[in-house]
Formats: structure tokens, sequence, C-alpha cells
């Protein structure tokens, strides 16, 4: 129970602190938006090619914005010698991580909600119908994209070029867990079920948040504390 509140209240104080400057708010939100402006361009929206692809311009676009919003995870602790406090204080590296991995959940799932109906306008795409399951998915796949980028936000938070190092480590990590929302999302979006085999991409993203939830609660403190 006290893992859970400290947790939380790292959350917390992330969410008030992203809240105030939304920097990385506004700027993974605009980017989601042109980049979806862009490809309705490219894109016939009546054309049958782009609904059977609509699953994975979604997701291409929530991946490149969610970077922009990972990156800053730690990065906002560097002024002051905040990093260096959190890490020496009686919070465990572990309550740490998944307090801030829990916000940028909440963040990523932010900019997702806010782009989606964007998405329908642009692409003629109806996935109102299938809300719920379209959420279970975000949910699972956003919390996947949120452990890898935390982690890899600490690992790469001292690093100049973090900015660029961050998106080459958790493009080529995430990759599994992008296919199954791909799919998924691709297969709600044309207005179908989740049923027989693509279930097994549920269990996919299922299994790969857990995986690499457990590896990243047991290998954060080694990262933060070096």
């Amino acid at each position: 129970m006290r893992f859970l509140r400290q947790s939380l209240a790292v959350a917390a104080k992330d969410l008030r602190s992203e809240l105030r400057s939304k920097e990385a708010l506004n700027a993974s939100l605009a980017f989601a938006l042109v980049i979806l402006l862009l490809f309705s361009f490219a894109f016939d929206p009546t054309a049958e090619t782009t609904r059977e692809i609509s699953g994975g311009l979604l997701w291409l676009v929530f991946a490149f914005a969610g970077t922009l919003m990972l990156n800053r995870s730690f990065a906002r602790e560097l002024p002051n010698d905040c990093l260096d406090a959190l890490v020496a204080s009686p919070v465990p590296a572990s309550a740490l991580f998944l307090g801030k991995a829990l916000a940028n959940l909440v963040l990523l799932l932010a900019v997702e909600l806010v782009s989606l109906p964007v998405f329908g306008v642009f692409y003629n795409v109806r996935w109102l119908p299938h809300l719920l399951p379209l959420l279970g998915v975000l949910v699972l796949a956003t919390w996947g994209l949120a452990v890898i980028g935390t982690m890899f936000s600490a690992l790469t938070v001292n690093l100049r070029l973090r900015e660029l190092m961050l998106p080459v480590l958790v493009y080529p990590m995430i990759i599994p867990a992008l296919m199954a929302a791909m799919q998924l999302t691709t297969v709600l979006l044309a207005g179908e079920p989740v049923t027989g085999d693509n279930w097994l991409w549920v269990r996919l993203l299922v299994a790969f948040d857990l995986i690499f939830t457990a590896l990243a609660l047991a290998l954060v403190e080694t990262v933060l504390l070096g």
C-alpha cells in the first residue's frame, strides 16, 4: 500500500508539473495533429486501401508523438538537481519509475483521445461503434510504450543527444506492441469485432506489458544508481 501511495504521489507531481508548463503536452499534440493532416493529403480518405492501413497510420502517429512526451519524463527533473534529490529520497526507485510511467500513460492517452476524433474526420473512419474495445487496445499498447519510453528516458537523461537517442532505443523495442496495436485497431476501425485469431494479438499485448513492466521494475534501480 505504501509503495502504491508513493507511486501515485510521483505521478501526481509529474502531472501537475506538466499541466503547469504544458511544454511536452502541447508539442506532442501539435505534432500528432500536423502529421495526421499531412497524411490525409497523401491518402484518399474514401479509398479502401486507406481503411486497410488506418490502424498503422494511427499508431505511427502515436509512436512519433509519444517520444516527444516521454523524453521529458526524467529531463524535467534535471534543473536544480531535482533528479538527484528524488533518487536520494526514501522513495524506492521502482516506485519512482512506476509513478512516472503512470503519469506518462495519462498524458499519452490524453493526446491519443484528442487525436482520435481528428483522425476519424480526416480519414472518414467510424470509430465510435467499437469505442470500448478500441479504448482497451489504446490502454494496453500505450502502457507498453510508456513503460519502455520511461525506462529509456531514465537511461538517456544525462546524454546531450537524448532527444535523438530515445527514439532510436524505443522504436525497436516497441515493435511487437505496435504490430499488435496496429492489427487490432485496423480490425476495430473496419467495424469488425475482435474474434478468432485476432485474440492472439490481445494476448501478445498483455504479455508484452507484463514482461516489460516486471523487467523495468527490477532494473530501474540499476539504471538510476548505476
